[in-house]
């Protein structure tokens, strides 16, 4: 059940307080919580619930669990961490909306996990899109105020004709695209540790399923202390040629083997119901890991389609980068588009795909937005496909990078300038996937489902548009202070 706040947003002064004094207004927190559109949000989160006539346990307001994510996420803290904090801080209790300080923590931290998977990643990418429009539309209205103070309330801006959607399409601003992972907390996959690792766990299995017949039968063999010194003698060899890692994989395969045609022996007698869920699961997806390395072992190839690389999350797909630190990365693909130094997420799954792809549906998002094309599309050269080409041909959009063929030697000096130019702007998007991964913790995804892991993804970058709009407040406070302060020491110094 789920009761709608008729009030979302609290004046900072409202806010109580045990002792004396009140909240800053200017604090970062009380800026932050002026951006977010709780009540669209609440529109979407309310649909999650039964209505307030059906019963049920009253759920927790959807300003206190954006809230208690966003602090997460901004602060980079654990779910434990994370009530604390707002137990011991007013100005969090302020942003997740409780309308006074109390010392008591608002809620448990074990509803941190439920309220990353009530707010998917689809609810947060559409929030993403409302503060970036009303940044958009806050910076424009700065901009417009800036330009009137400086004319004196004379306006000498020209005055923009409304797009046109068609048939002529005007194209304006420029549209920034590429794709990055967001790897996954887990420990870099060999085979022969995916192998251990499966064995491990089938030894417990049957230790369960044997444990009802217990001093009446034998229990299977596993030699797993056999089995455990034949992995380490390889484990701890810091070099070793390929021949003795393919004999030791090929050992692993067989105790693999062997431990699941005693546990579905076992199974005949004793049933699986005795397993755990997550025990079960782990059956089921050792059965296909060991497919999968059976198969890639007996064709001497390494690799497989929906190759599994971590038996507790086993929806990691391995996504090859080729990148200088690691040619392969293991997590989600993100494509992303970015105007203005906001980032979207376009398209984001566990399995790797071609960007490419998916310029002609970005720039049709880009005109659904703004209504009108973009002016140029920065992208990298797998971009650059000849359905992309014509596409941006017909719609008079440049697309970045170097011609097909060989230039006109007349053109050749403007294009290559051009092109440097692209290449130089392209470079901000790059730097956000940085600004992402360093400060936001993109770089490592904690979540261990596969949908709260795509949910912390949508988060970390709302959280870095957020960031970005406080950022640009600040800075547009500093600029019409100097500009104050320079039209004061103008009119004195006339005086």
């Amino acid at each position: 059940m789920y009761q709608k706040r008729e009030n979302q947003l609290l004046l900072p002064h409202e806010f109580f307080l045990p002792f004396t004094g009140k909240l800053n207004e200017e604090n970062r927190w009380v800026k932050l919580a002026q951006f977010i559109p709780w009540d669209l949000v609440e529109k979407h989160y309310a649909q999650l619930f039964k209505p307030k006539s059906k019963g049920g346990q009253m759920a927790v307001s959807v300003r206190v669990a954006l809230g208690s994510l966003v602090i997460q996420e901004r602060l980079g803290s654990s779910d434990r961490d994370t009530v604390e904090n707002i137990t011991e801080n007013p100005y969090l209790q302020y942003f997740i909306g409780l309308p006074g300080f109390q010392q008591s923590p608002p809620f448990d931290a074990s509803l941190m996990t439920h309220f990353r998977k009530r707010l998917g990643a689809d609810v947060l990418n559409q929030v993403n899109e409302w503060i970036i429009m009303a940044a958009k539309a806050d910076e424009e209205s700065d901009d417009d105020d800036h330009t009137h103070s400086d004319d004196g309330g004379q306006d000498t801006s020209t005055q923009t004709e409304q797009p046109k959607v068609e048939p002529d399409v005007p194209r304006q601003g420029k549209l920034l695209l590429d794709a990055t992972c967001a790897p996954a907390d887990i420990a870099y996959p060999t085979d022969l540790s995916l192998l251990n690792g499966a064995r491990e766990k089938l030894e417990q299995l049957i230790d369960v399923l044997h444990a009802p017949h217990a001093g009446r039968e034998r229990k299977p063999r596993t030699y797993r202390q056999k089995a455990r010194r034949a992995y380490l003698v390889i484990a701890k060899q810091r070099r070793t040629s390929k021949q003795k890692i393919r004999r030791a994989i090929g050992q692993q395969l067989r105790y693999v083997m062997r431990d699941l045609k005693a546990i579905e022996h076992l199974a005949t007698r004793t049933p699986l119901t005795k397993l755990s869920r997550q025990q079960y699961k782990n059956l089921l997806v050792i059965q296909e890991l060991f497919r999968q390395q059976k198969m890639m072992h007996d064709t001497r190839s390494h690799r497989i389609d929906d190759r599994i690389v971590s038996i507790s999350q086993p929806h990691v797909r391995p996504i090859v980068r080729g990148k200088a630190k690691a040619n392969v990365e293991f997590g989600a693909k993100v494509a992303v588009s970015m105007v203005d130094g906001y980032a979207r997420i376009d398209h984001v799954q566990w399995d790797t795909f071609n960007e490419g792809q998916l310029l002609q549906e970005s720039v049709e998002a880009y005109r659904e937005r703004y209504g009108c094309y973009p002016e140029a599309v920065l992208a990298d050269k797998l971009y650059r496909n000849r359905a992309n080409l014509q596409y941006c041909r017909d719609r008079g959009i440049r697309l970045s990078g170097p011609r097909l063929g060989r230039p006109a030697k007349a053109e050749e000096a403007a294009h290559k300038q051009v092109e440097r130019q692209d290449s130089a702007e392209r470079n901000a998007i790059e730097g956000k996937f940085g600004e992402t991964k360093r400060r936001y913790g993109l770089d490592r995804i904690r979540a261990r489902l596969a949908e709260t892991s795509l949910t912390v993804i949508s988060l970390r970058m709302l959280v870095m548009n957020l960031e970005r709009w406080l950022r640009v407040l600040f800075a547009f406070c500093l600029q019409l202070l100097g500009s104050l302060f320079l039209c004061s020491s103008f009119a004195a110094f006339s005086v």
